[in-house]
């Protein structure tokens, strides 16, 4: 038995080895079930061995899942949060299972605390040379977006892999390109390409015709120029009557302070000429476009807009508002 070739590669694997890889180490069955008696070794999986009788990291529970299936790799959740990663996992991230990917069509039995994925492909689609081997990020982070409820929520997993600068929307964009289906792939689609473009029509056309238009809004208009210091802002959706400014938060991977700059001296701007700024973001826009507009028809009401809400069908929110007559909110004021 090579000891320092056995030690090299459990240091390598964080504690785990395969029953093959004891063996081309120059350990045999003996050996092994010695380890095992002597409580050096527990086994984890068949097949699968830990250095140690205490609980497995989720590295080592990542690693064994790896080993018994092998030649596998982490996919889905799994390959985007890394067991080292800083922080609390995400909500869309199950620490107590591990996403592990074999080759289409291999068939294997499904163990405890694992989730298996059939690849088509899958050599091509892996980072071999990580530890654990995992899917290509873009790949797994296109698999976690398709499996979220909703859209706006598969559009806040892509969000936050590009604000950690760990992708781009670009990147994304070309991951897509290359799937032929993808559950909420279309949206996904055409909201990555406006913002690798630096534009976002998307949302800024979803509030025009989901919010505005089909609850019977007054007309804002877009990026409307306001002067600012060392220059000017442009203001997604103004309604220059009523002194109110609606501002669409649709950024995904942009530069957290400096927009975040922006977003103050835009919002500044307005209130020095006695305008009310409301931000919205996709959820605002995407699944809850009815409650949006009845809470923007209350703020124009209040300053000034004689009209009011129409309801966009049967089940639209506006129709619970009717006969109400909204109380003027501190702060809000007519133009």
């Amino acid at each position: 038995m090579d000891a320092t070739t056995l030690d090299d590669l459990l240091a390598r694997l964080d504690g785990v080895v395969s029953r093959t890889q004891s063996l081309a180490a120059g350990l045999d069955d003996d050996d092994i079930a010695r380890m095992l008696r002597r409580r050096a070794w527990r086994r984890i999986h068949p097949g699968v061995y830990l250095d140690h009788t205490g609980p497995p990291t989720r590295r080592q529970r990542e690693w064994a899942a790896v080993l018994h299936y092998w030649p596998a790799a982490l996919c889905h959740a799994s390959a985007v949060w890394p067991a080292d990663g800083a922080g609390r996992a995400p909500s869309w991230c199950a620490e107590d299972v591990v996403h592990v990917a074999i080759e289409h069509p291999r068939n294997r039995v499904q163990l405890p605390g694992v989730r298996l994925h059939r690849l088509v492909d899958l050599p091509a689609r892996v980072r071999w040379n990580l530890g654990p081997p995992r899917l290509v990020l873009e790949e797994a982070v296109l698999d976690v977006c398709a499996s979220a409820p909703a859209r706006t929520e598969a559009l806040a997993v892509a969000a936050e892999l590009c604000q950690q600068h760990r992708t781009t929307a670009a990147r994304l964009l070309g991951a897509l390109g290359r799937r032929r289906r993808l559950r909420h792939g279309a949206w996904l689609r055409s909201t990555l390409g406006d913002v690798a473009d630096g534009a976002f029509s998307v949302l800024e056309q979803g509030y025009l015709s989901r919010v505005e238009r089909a609850h019977g809004l007054p007309r804002g208009e877009r990026q409307a120029v306001a002067r600012a210091s060392g220059g000017v802002v442009f203001r997604d959706v103004e309604y220059p009557r009523f002194a109110l400014v609606v501002e669409l938060d649709g950024r995904v991977g942009h530069e957290l302070v400096r927009d975040r700059w922006r977003d103050m001296e835009r919002d500044l701007v307005a209130a020095a000429g006695d305008s009310l700024t409301l931000r919205l973001s996709w959820r605002h826009v995407d699944q809850h476009a009815c409650a949006t507009a009845v809470r923007v028809a209350g703020v124009l009401q209040r300053r000034g807009w004689p009209g009011a809400a129409r309801p966009c069908g049967p089940g639209c929110a506006v129709n619970g508002q009717r006969g109400r007559s909204p109380a003027p909110a501190a702060g809000d004021r007519p133009g």
